[in-house]
């Protein structure tokens, strides 16, 4: 099973000096900053997903790239642009249904995506397809109660699907098709799937599923099962299920992706730092100048700027000296706790800094960024410290993967079948 990490420009700079917060003045974003599989000496993931809606931006929702890195990537290809030799990653398209969820229908045609896919030597290419907004199981017991959107929606991503793979059929490029799956219920994704596999593909991904629990998703894939070909290989998209991959792999799932490992670094309340066996909750240090909230109350007389620069130049101090081994834990957890209660004094983490700190996880870590920067991972502090988090989080999230897949492994034939 094949783990593909979606692309959002999610760079880190080499340059930054995490002692002086500052990085080069000669730093060009793209040429020198790293992508994951560059900062790592192992592999982190087996390929890329790169979404047309993120490259272009649609809507509200603004590109990841400047229009010089989308006019590079269109030129060099996708290969080249994310320097993925000599790893030789696979690099699958999609159009980014989500980002256009809203409109009536997709704002993509065939021939711009097939354009778009050419163009990057993509290794797959995602069919056009439009989100059905909602999970109803009842419906199988009533189809005449579907709504009409959801109808539509369906009807509009199985028409495209048939235009793509008629387009591919007829220009022949290089790329493999991969048909999408919408649904709104167990069955509906199966016809679905039975429709697309009647029209010639052999791949198919299942989209819509990211808000999906987990026993809703596989009981989609029972129902895809009794119609799905042995050959037909499935994938899905946005959605992380570790623990159940037996039940994946028994239904056909061949691949999937996600970015919640990265995410969870800086969007989760507590789960932010991955180890093989649990997450810790980062040590939140924010940056006075760069803490909107605590700016705000500086603004408004609430609290003295200076404090709040002493209190953060305290905790930062004692943290260093913690991690060499020059100040006692409860030393350093008092000025972590103090300059956390002056930015949120509702909130009593002391504990929870207590236990990350005790274990000082990054220190057992064996991959590239924790050896680097050691307990700098930990800190929730400024988005060149946050993304390496995220970036750990990813190389530990794949090496669970590789670990339950090689149980699975010795489940089904007795021996190891995956080495990391």
């Amino acid at each position: 099973m094949k783990f593909f990490f979606p692309d959002s420009q999610d760079f880190v700079d080499p340059s930054f000096d995490f002692e002086r917060e500052s990085r080069s003045p000669d730093r060009v974003r793209h040429r020198d900053d790293l992508y994951a599989h560059e900062v790592f000496s192992s592999t982190v993931y087996d390929g890329l997903l790169v979404s047309k809606g993120i490259v272009d931006g649609y809507g509200n929702g603004s590109s990841r790239y400047t229009m010089a890195q989308r006019h590079r990537l269109l030129r060099v290809g996708a290969p080249e642009f994310f320097r993925t030799d000599p790893r030789n990653l696979p690099i699958m398209g999609d159009c980014g249904a989500f980002t256009y969820v809203r409109e009536a229908v997709p704002p993509y045609t065939v021939d711009e995506v097939m354009q778009f896919y050419v163009e990057c030597a993509f290794d797959f290419g995602i069919s056009v397809d439009h989100v059905i907004l909602a999970y109803q199981p009842k419906f199988d017991e009533a189809p005449d109660a579907v709504p009409s959107d959801f109808r539509l929606r369906l009807e509009i991503t199985l028409q495209l699907a048939s235009e793509f793979l008629a387009r591919h059929r007829a220009i022949k490029p290089e790329f493999e098709p991969v048909g999408v799956a919408q649904g709104w219920s167990p069955l509906s994704y199966a016809r679905a799937v039975q429709a697309l596999q009647q029209m010639g593909y052999t791949y198919i991904a299942l989209g819509g599923m990211v808000p999906l629990k987990t026993k809703e998703i596989i009981s989609c894939l029972v129902a895809i099962a009794d119609v799905r070909k042995p050959e037909t290989k499935l994938h899905l998209l946005g959605v992380t299920r570790t623990d159940h991959l037996e039940a994946f792999a028994r239904y056909g799932v061949a691949s999937f992706d996600s970015t919640s490992p990265l995410r969870r670094a800086f969007k989760d309340d507590k789960d932010n730092y991955y180890t093989l066996d649990r997450t810790y909750t980062a040590v939140r240090v924010p940056q006075v100048e760069g803490n909107p909230q605590l700016q705000k109350r500086i603004k408004s007389g609430q609290v003295s700027q200076d404090r709040a620069r002493q209190l953060e130049k305290s905790c930062l101090a004692s943290l260093k000296k913690f991690a060499a081994g020059e100040c006692p834990l409860e030393q350093a957890l008092e000025a972590v706790v103090a300059y956390d209660n002056f930015c949120q004094p509702e909130r009593d983490m002391r504990e929870v800094y207590r236990e990350v700190l005790t274990d000082r996880p990054w220190s057992h870590c064996h991959c590239d960024v924790c050896r680097s920067i050691g307990y700098h991972v930990i800190l929730f502090r400024g988005a060149e410290r946050n993304r390496r988090r995220g970036l750990h989080n990813v190389w530990v999230f794949y090496r669970r993967l590789q670990r339950e897949l090689e149980v699975l492994g010795e489940d089904r034939a007795g021996s190891k079948v995956v080495t990391v």
